[in-house]
């Protein structure tokens, strides 16, 4: 996501940390619409409900549709009650259906029941078509004109509903039951003598879909034909809806995005990712302590279990003192290994590269790099304990440490956040503390074990 413009964002934190809000409201109401929108995706929760109370009521809701559904929802649910009536039913019916798609039960008949009756019956009339169809996701505000009728009744028709329908690029004749006959571009109307019927200058049989159709199916359409609106018809050729060229965008993104992922296998990776990094960022401190503190845990068990285990070779590290100085060295590098795995894990994840369907190739390749890192610095590593300490196989004792700590940190790194995703728990939170732990505990176990094997002449 592109950063919003520096100054903008700058001052507008600024003012909120001032609360200098009439500053800020002007600011706001002098920013365009794109700066808006981006503002309003980097601010964070409390912020963010602040600003767009700020706003004039048209600019609003402009921004308010232009935000992903999860702003949205997020936003609607901070609102007072009586916000969130106003914004929502001030959303077109289309927009209005995919935000109760994503909210909780109780806040969408909340909502729902704070319409008018002719809102709500829209609303409700939307919702029973399939989802993911153009029955949908279609808006009910066209403009329609009766075969019949003038080019003059056609445009006082449009001047009558220009301020409740929005973007009226054509009309559509219709014979008096709906049933779709045609379309007139508003600029063939504006051409046209008034006195000409309708019917002579309508463009016959235009492109249309049911209602039942495929939502990518009529935006891929719309695509082909470069169209800016598409009429949706029942199965008696009754005109019902349209299709919008914005909506249709948003589908083909949508669609194209979840084609990607499930190609990867990864299916709805894509949103629960978004929804945990939300929950990391702008959750409240209970939600956050909740998903981070049981991985903490286990590192802190896992400590007290490391510190156990040096107490066990107490005889070992007391007769071998040089020993001391190449735990940290063997730590840390097992602990840098294992995050850089994790987070080349984690991200190919997120951008499809990896397929979890394959996991077994991607686990083995990265052991293999991580064995091929562990003999190289491994080697070093011996080669400097070596000459710096002069004992007798304590160079091949930290060669192979080194080795084999790098190799198991490598393969923990790949195959841990693997593990927590599969069970869906939050892998950029948990991967971390477990690797390190699992980690620590076995390099030392790795560590004075060799030590004992290959130093017994010391002890």
């Amino acid at each position: 996501m592109q950063k919003v413009s520096t100054g903008i964002y700058e001052q507008a934190i600024e003012l909120l940390h001032e609360e200098k809000l009439e500053k800020l409201k002007q600011l706001l109401n002098d920013a365009d619409l794109v700066e808006l929108v981006q503002l309003m995706q980097e601010l964070d929760s409390e912020s963010r409900v602040v600003s767009f109370r700020l706003l004039r009521k048209d600019t609003a809701i402009k921004v308010f549709e232009k935000l992903d559904l999860e702003l949205q929802e997020a936003l609607i649910k901070d609102f007072a009650g009586t916000e969130a009536a106003d914004t929502f039913k001030r959303l077109a019916p289309d927009d209005r259906v995919r935000l109760l798609d994503e909210l909780p039960a109780g806040v969408a008949k909340r909502l729902l029941n704070q319409l008018s009756q002719e809102k709500r019956e829209e609303t409700s009339e939307l919702l029973g078509y399939e989802e993911e169809t153009a029955g949908r996701i279609m808006t009910t505000e066209y403009a329609r004109i009766e075969e019949g009728s003038t080019v003059k009744e056609a445009l006082e028709k449009v001047r009558s509903i220009k301020d409740h329908k929005k973007n009226i690029l054509s009309l559509y004749v219709t014979d008096e039951t709906r049933v779709l006959e045609g379309e007139v571009p508003l600029q063939d109307l504006v051409l046209s003598d008034p006195d000409e019927k309708v019917e002579n200058i309508m463009k016959p049989y235009p492109v249309k879909v049911n209602t039942d159709v495929d939502q990518e199916k009529a935006a891929r359409l719309m695509q082909e034909q470069d169209l800016v609106n598409l009429p949706v018809v029942d199965h008696e050729n009754r005109l019902v809806g349209t299709v919008t060229v914005d909506d249709a965008a948003e589908i083909i993104e949508e669609e194209t995005t979840e084609d990607i992922f499930e190609m990867a296998g990864l299916g709805s990776l894509r949103s629960d990712e978004a929804t945990k990094s939300r929950t990391m960022i702008e959750g409240s401190l209970p939600q956050i302590w909740k998903v981070r503190i049981p991985y903490l845990l286990i590192a802190l068990a896992g400590g007290l279990l490391a510190g156990g285990v040096i107490d066990g070779f107490e005889e070992t590290l007391e007769a071998i003192a040089a020993l001391a100085v190449f735990i940290p060295v063997i730590m840390d590098m097992g602990g840098n290994v294992g995050t850089q795995s994790s987070t080349i894990f984690a991200r190919g994840l997120v951008l499809g590269h990896v397929n979890v369907r394959q996991f077994k190739r991607y686990f083995f390749k990265e052991m293999s790099v991580g064995l091929g890192m562990g003999l190289i610095l491994g080697a070093a590593s011996g080669v400097i304990a070596h000459y710096w300490q002069g004992i007798p196989g304590f160079g091949l004792t930290v060669f192979l440490s080194m080795a084999l700590t790098i190799t198991l940190a490598s393969s923990l790194g790949f195959i841990i956040p693997y593990i927590l995703f599969r069970f869906n728990f939050d892998q950029a939170a948990g991967s971390d503390p477990v690797i390190t732990t699992l980690k620590d505990i076995t390099a030392l176990v790795i560590y004075f074990s060799l030590a004992n094997l290959f130093m017994s002449h010391m002890l």
